[in-house]
This record gives structure tokens, sequence and C-alpha cells, in this order.
């Protein structure tokens, strides 16, 4: 997933950072549509974080949500048929 950008995601993402940061109004992800660099801003701005702060929390659920990604790919590849 590139850094800077989710944005290809964001449809399925959107409900996902709003139950990690739930301040986050809809109007809000419409605007940020998908944008790192402004989802991480407003983190900063609605929950009073510094920059580095928000940029962590960030990378922190960017790992998350491509480990449970993962486990689901090998869950469905478990269920193929031999």
């Amino acid at each position: 997933m590139n850094r800077d950008r989710i944005e290809g995601y964001w449809k399925q993402f959107k409900g996902h950072v709003k139950q990690q940061w739930g301040k986050l109004t809809d109007d809000q992800l419409s605007v940020i549509a998908g944008r790192r660099d402004r989802l991480a801003g407003k983190i900063q701005e609605l929950y009073g974080v510094t920059k580095d702060e928000a940029d962590q929390q960030l990378s922190d659920w960017m790992k998350l949500q491509k480990k449970q990604h993962r486990r689901q790919q090998l869950a469905s590849l478990q269920t193929l048929p031999r």
C-alpha cells in the first residue's frame, strides 16, 4: 500500500477509519478522500496530538490493516476445494 495515498482503497477503509478515529465526520472523510496527509492532519486537529503522533498512529493502523487483510486472504485460500 502506498504510504502517501490510500485513495484506491478508501471506500473500503472509511468504515475502519471511523471506528479507529470516531471523531471524524462523514463530511471530513469525504474531504480527506484517501489522502494520508489530510487524514493525519485531521487526527492531529481533532485529537490534539503532534504531527509525529498522528503519523505514528496512522502507520500503526495501516500495519494492522495489512495484517488483517493477509489473514483474510489466507483464510479464504484455506477454504478453497482441493
